[in-house]
């Protein structure tokens, strides 16, 4: 069975190797953006065009034209943008809202041909030809670069360029997998058995773990009313140095809302390494707007970017990260001898079993059933596996007072 991972690298750029590498990113971006356009159609999602070969035979040789991109990355904009259609036509057919792709996050994506990886250093190609940026590596060794990218028992697969403007950083994920044939091996940790920390992410909280560790999301909200505010003072003033202290406070804003997620963020990987979790469970962010229609842009914004910031600071810490989806997780009862679900369990932030009498916080309830659903999930795939031998891998979600197995039908003491 497949074995995968991901070693997260931060990459020591000179400022012209930062400058072409922003200029990349712009015309990646402006080549995905271009194959959205291309692909999506307002009136029916049969319209819509999802055949790689087929848009990639329309658009690359224009799109070659119009950009200095080398070959490798005007084709992985073009998949990433007709995967993007892709999943969107999907919800489209389950009748989910849903609109055109836009791309405007600094992220590329890298094979082989366009990656070339050395010890110390990585060759990347460029709007400016090839750069050379090297790794910025801890002290401690092997680190996860060492071991999986350096590996001969590891094959590199793809990477993806990442820039945070929070830190004017440039981070490498880079994807490795090991074949192991008949091993008993899960694709995701290494061995079989899996430990998983639910996470429910909220209005009132912005997450809450299955061990019971709450995020809230007060002083978030706080700080978010004061700079509405105080953006709003600076408008009705309407001169030119209100206009330019405006352009101030949206950035100082902007950075500080990052670093509060990124505290959070690392948090919360901090609570997975300390229950010792392999797998952080976040319910599908697809369609959070509609799930939740009381939550105002900033909480939105905030889930998106914490499971961004999770997704690539847990697998530094062996820890890896997935989603699931959300249906009738804070309706559901999380007591493994119950499970009745039911419209009228939840009330506002208090969840009461209208079966068996349960009362519990909801959200707490919520990331109970989130690990839970990863759990079976991963245990149907594992006992479904022809490859895997692996039928009584045994996956537990981590919760408060110790740990609730998928399949299992006992209550826990405490729970």
């Amino acid at each position: 069975m497949d074995v995968r991972r991901t070693a997260v690298v931060k990459l020591a750029v000179s400022d012209e190797q930062r400058d072409a590498l922003h200029r990349t990113a712009e015309q990646y971006l402006y080549c995905a953006n271009r194959t959205a356009d291309y692909c999506w159609s307002d009136t029916s999602y049969a319209e819509c065009k999802t055949n790689k070969r087929e848009v990639r035979d329309a658009l690359y040789a224009e799109l070659r034209e119009e950009t200095n991109l080398q070959a490798q990355l005007v084709q992985a904009a073009i998949k990433r943008a007709v995967e993007a259609v892709k999943a969107c036509v999907e919800r489209w057919k389950k009748g989910q809202r849903v609109s055109q792709p836009t791309f405007t996050a600094e992220t590329m994506d890298y094979d082989t041909r366009s990656a070339t990886f050395y010890r110390n250093k990585v060759s990347l190609a460029t709007v400016e030809g090839r750069v050379e940026p090297s790794f910025v590596l801890p002290a401690d060794s092997p680190t996860p670069y060492e071991r999986y990218v350096l590996s001969e028992d590891y094959e590199f697969r793809e990477s993806t360029l990442r820039y945070d403007a929070a830190t004017d950083e440039f981070y490498l994920n880079i994807s490795t997998r090991r074949t192991d044939g008949d091993d008993e091996v899960s694709e995701d940790t290494g061995h079989s058995d899996q430990t998983v920390l639910g996470i429910d992410l909220g209005v009132n909280s912005l997450a809450v773990s299955s061990t019971g560790t709450f995020w809230q999301g007060d002083d978030y909200d706080h700080w978010c009313r004061e700079f509405e505010k105080r953006r709003g003072e600076m408008q009705q003033r309407g001169t030119q140095a209100a206009h330019n202290a405006l352009l101030r406070l949206g950035k100082r804003e902007e950075a500080w809302r990052k670093q509060y997620i990124h505290t959070i963020a690392n948090e919360l990987v901090s609570e997975a390494v300390e229950h010792d979790c392999d797998v952080i469970a976040f319910e599908d962010l697809s369609d959070i707007r509609e799930r939740l229609p009381q939550a105002k842009w900033h909480h939105v914004w905030a889930f998106r970017r914490l499971f961004e910031y999770v997704s690539y600071k847990a697998p530094e810490q062996g820890v890896s990260v997935e989603q699931v989806e959300p249906n009738h997780t804070s309706q559901r009862c999380s007591r493994t001898d119950c499970g009745f679900t039911h419209d009228g369990n939840r009330h506002d932030e208090q969840f009461e079993c209208q079966k068996c009498g349960y009362e519990v916080n909801a959200d707490y309830n919520a990331a109970k059933n989130i690990g839970v659903r990863y759990a079976r999930k991963r245990q149907h795939k594992l006992r479904s596996s022809p490859k895997s031998g692996s039928g009584d891998a045994q996956v537990d979600v981590r919760v408060n007072g110790g740990t609730l197995n998928g399949e299992s039908h006992q209550p826990i003491a405490g729970d």
